[in-house]
């Protein structure tokens, strides 16, 4: 866990007082990301997403990520469709099992599609913890991989 108070004991104040990423304590499992030209952070958890799992295509609209809202929802409507033509009731215990299973889909993938579309949004890690967690979960390519 980091410091909540961000200045790791130093009582001269001369270090970063202002920067808002000092003023929460993350998890270990999260990680931070900046946008250099706007100075929005973002910081979301690196692995399994169990919010997806339970509110499946609600996660997005919570995050404002409507890229990828705008994904599951096609992917979601198009699985329904399928589905729905090999039902002989609209509300059957298949469509129910396919539900469940795009909720699994989604609670394996979906924390790394969003921190992939941060990236190309601009985003970067904001430190070398994040940066390393973020390469550790494949979420992130290591530059000096591509130099050797």
């Amino acid at each position: 866990m980091q410091n909540p108070f961000g200045n790791g004991n130093n009582d001269n104040n001369d270090n970063n007082d202002n920067d808002p990423r000092n003023l929460i304590p993350i998890p270990p499992n999260f990680a931070t990301v900046v946008n250099k030209e706007t100075g929005q952070i973002r910081i979301a958890k690196v692995g399994l997403s169990f919010t997806a799992l339970f509110f499946q295509i609600l996660v997005p609209v919570f995050r404002s990520d409507w890229y990828n809202f705008f994904c599951m929802l096609g992917v979601e409507v198009i699985v329904g469709m399928g589905l729905s033509m090999y039902l002989v009731q609209p509300l059957s215990i298949t469509f129910y099992t396919g539900e469940y299973f795009l909720g699994v889909i989604w609670m394996l993938i979906y924390n790394m599609m969003y921190f992939k579309h941060l990236f190309k949004l601009g985003y970067a890690p904001a430190d070398q913890r994040s940066k390393e967690l973020l390469i550790s979960a494949r979420y992130l390519k290591d530059k000096s991989d591509n130099q050797k």
